[in-house]
């Protein structure tokens, strides 16, 4: 391998007493001729090697198929009009609004983002439509950009009002009493680069329709305190409730008053920061949170708000992790994990449980709605073998009244054979993955021969791994690969101790459990060495190449998308230290150590053999900038010259992505196909062209989303 020339310099910076060396730093300056010179040669390196992947074409092939089946979104219900994300082959989805769930199918079309730009890559990250269904706010990213302009259009006549608010971020827009008015969190805009300089304070902001954003009101900001994120929720007419964090998957203070009273009037409910209270609603005075506060599993909690007094109002569950409630006009709706896969169970108003909603096994609840002023619940499940199935539940307290599912175009997903497998982790503890094979690709029977297999992981920001649908994987086990899906240690499967469980110091178990799980595969018969590739994006790229670094002779081939990969320097880019909550603050000593031990960029050895690797990006990228990948790509490629071997290692950038939003099908059909096809290259995978009629059917959904923008941006 001819790899590109890469410029080396002497930078070295000391960091607690150590020197650094950062021969590529040059490269954290995105828009330099030099850098975009860099990214033009990695992509001519990579495109004609990647071009004769034998897979290449059958894998677009089958992630355009997939991408462009009919999905249906979660229905939500305001101000008596029902409204869904629909997509039917385009580029993004689009809502649309109707007078009743019946009649959502032909409904008419309120907002297309496909009509927003010409080369369709600007998406919208964020509606929010008013109480009364008579307003939509919504924000637009260009490029996969998490920066976004909200803007304001009318549910009855489709047409955008003056309104725009520009360098907008995270936050949701929440109406206001009298749905003329909502909150939005902002930062000021940008004076150098908007892709990659650190955020000052940013400002939760009031916004009524109609006006000049230069009238919008502050309602938080905190200049001396930079680190630190207000969201107004949950929505009440009585109660404005505002939430703050320092971090991506910190603990967050709850602080009330009445609309009516000036700003400075907010009373604490909850100080430190500590631990998680999820605020869902309000009813009779008191407020409704799910909290992590002596209950590692979650439990329900209220806030007596005359008074501040906080009681239990659901336990926590002995074996399941409570993820969410919600209430509804004479309840309680609960939404639990066990497993690793979802529930839902109803109780009354005071917490006595009550009937289960029969959702289904193995599924992951992607969207619910309920309401206050509603005994009508909507949910939409998916699962390994299902793009999205829409429930309506009718409820009355804790009892279930009836229960229906909507229709969903398109094809019916083939079976899959989905088993979990436990495996003891380096510390003894058990770590639990999912297998998911092809249990009806009849040119790839079931046996038990090894076979190329796929690791999808993440393990971080309390972030579950749960069934889902994912075109990129779906396609893997649709080619008659196997998927594995390991619930790490960092995600949210199994509690907020699960979870603390792989942070900070202890973010080196996360990858011991990976590494655990792959043994098993291995000693198991279901793969080898030879046939086991590595997937994973953003904090699952730092998971991917820390796995690379640590151990390479695991990986017969691996992806690290968008990645988290110099841990010294993260937190110095856009949103970066607010990951600090999981990784620990390279500024400070103690986690400066544990960070260098790990960090993927600083643990390139020279004379290793690394195996193929293909590191994908975004030059638009500003939550994980492309710096990370760039060096990353540089000093890997340096190594492998130095080490003789000649296993490809390739950087290929998309000029026109960020993180992963928005992306558009063709792009991200051309994406997905280059990484599977380049893993089942280099495990053995032979992928064959689909016939014309299995385009339409050939829909299998498997587990591993990555979940959308969070308000902390992780």
């Amino acid at each position: 391998m001819r790899y590109p020339e890469v410029r080396r310099d002497g930078t070295v910076e000391t960091i607690h007493g150590e020197a650094i060396a950062d021969p590529y730093r040059w490269l954290e300056d995105g828009e330099s001729d030099q850098t975009r010179a860099f990214i033009e040669a990695q992509n001519a390196f990579a495109e004609p090697i990647l071009a004769q992947l034998p897979a290449r074409a059958a894998f677009r092939e089958r992630l355009t198929a997939l991408l462009t089946a009919p999905t249906r979104g979660c229905p939500w219900v305001r101000g008596g009009r029902v409204f869904a994300w629909h997509r039917d082959g385009q580029n993004q989805p689009v809502l649309v609004v109707a007078d009743s769930v019946d009649e959502l199918e032909g409904a008419r079309v309120l907002l297309d983002p496909n009509a927003l730009s010409a080369d369709g890559t600007v998406a919208v990250t964020m509606a929010s439509v008013s109480p009364d269904g008579a307003l939509l706010a919504y924000g637009a990213a260009d490029g996969g950009s998490d920066w976004r302009t909200i803007r304001v259009r009318d549910v009855a006549t489709g047409e955008d009002l003056d309104d725009e608010l520009r360098w907008t971020k995270w936050n949701s827009a929440v109406w206001l009493p009298g749905d003329r008015a909502f909150t939005y969190w902002a930062y000021d805009a940008p004076t150098g680069d908007a892709l990659t300089d650190e955020m000052g304070a940013g400002f939760l902001m009031r916004h009524d329709v109609g006006t000049g954003p230069a009238d919008d009101a502050v309602l938080f900001h905190l200049p001396d305190e930079p680190r630190r994120f207000a969201r107004h929720w949950p929505r009440d007419d009585e109660w404005f409730v505002l939430s703050t964090d320092t971090g991506s998957s910190s603990g967050n203070d709850l602080a009330v008053r009445r609309h009516d009273e000036p700003a400075d009037a907010l009373r604490q409910l909850v100080t430190g920061h500590e631990q998680e209270w999820n605020a869902v609603g309000i009813r009779d005075g008191r407020l409704y949170a799910v909290t992590d506060d002596g209950a590692p599993r979650y439990r329900l909690a209220a806030f007596d708000l005359a008074t501040g007094e906080e009681s239990t109002v659901v336990a926590e569950h002995p074996e399941d992790v409570l993820l969410d409630a919600a209430l509804t006009a004479s309840g309680l709706v609960l939404e639990y994990s066990h497993d690793a896969s979802h529930r839902m169970q109803l109780a009354d108003s005071d917490g006595a449980l009550g009937d289960a909603v029969p959702l289904g096994a193995d599924v992951s609840i992607t969207g619910s709605e309920a309401s206050a002023r509603s005994d009508v619940v909507l949910a939409e499940t998916q699962s390994f073998v299902d793009r999205g199935t829409r429930h309506v539940v009718e409820v009355d307290g804790g009892r279930l009244v009836a229960h229906r599912t909507l229709p969903t175009p398109g094809p019916e997903a083939p079976a899959a054979a989905t088993e979990r497998i436990r495996v003891v982790s380096s510390d003894g503890a058990t770590v639990l993955a999912f297998v998911v094979r092809p249990d009806v690709v009849d040119r790839m029977p079931l046996d038990d021969d090894p076979r190329p297999t796929l690791i999808w992981g993440y393990g971080g920001f309390n972030i579950p791994m749960n069934p889902g649908f994912r075109a990129v994987l779906a396609a893997w086990v649709a080619a008659g690969g196997v998927l594995v899906v390991p619930n790490l240690r960092g995600g949210g499967e199994f509690g907020s101790a699960w979870h603390k469980g792989g942070t900070k110091e202890r973010k080196q178990q996360v990858f011991d459990d990976l590494y655990a799980v792959a043994e098993r595969l291995i000693d198991a018969g279901i793969t080898t060495p030879a046939q086991l590739a590595l997937h994973g994006r953003s904090n699952g790229g730092l998971l991917a190449g820390a796995a690379l670094t640590q151990r390479p002779e695991l990986w017969a081939a691996v992806l690290p998308g968008v990645g988290v990969l110099d841990m010294l320097r993260f937190h110095r880019f856009t949103i970066g230290w607010a990951w600090a909550s999981d990784y620990g603050d390279p500024d400070e000593a103690e986690s400066f150590a544990y960070l260098r031990a790990y960090s993927p960029l600083h643990n390139v050895r020279d004379g290793v053999a690394y195996p193929p690797t293909l590191i994908t990006t975004g030059d638009h990228d500003d939550r994980v900038v492309p710096a990370h990948s760039f060096k990353f790509a540089a000093a890997l490629q340096r190594a492998q010259v130095a080490s003789g071997s000649d296993a490809p290692v390739l950087l290929s950038i998309d000029t026109r992505a960020g993180h992963g939003m928005g992306k558009p099908v063709d792009a991200a059909a051309l994406e997905f196909a280059d990484q599977l096809a380049f893993a089942a290259h280099h495990t053995g995978l032979e992928v064959n062209a689909l016939e014309p009629d299995a385009l339409a059917v050939d829909a299998l959904a498997v587990s591993g989303a990555e979940p959308a923008a969070t308000e902390a941006g992780r």
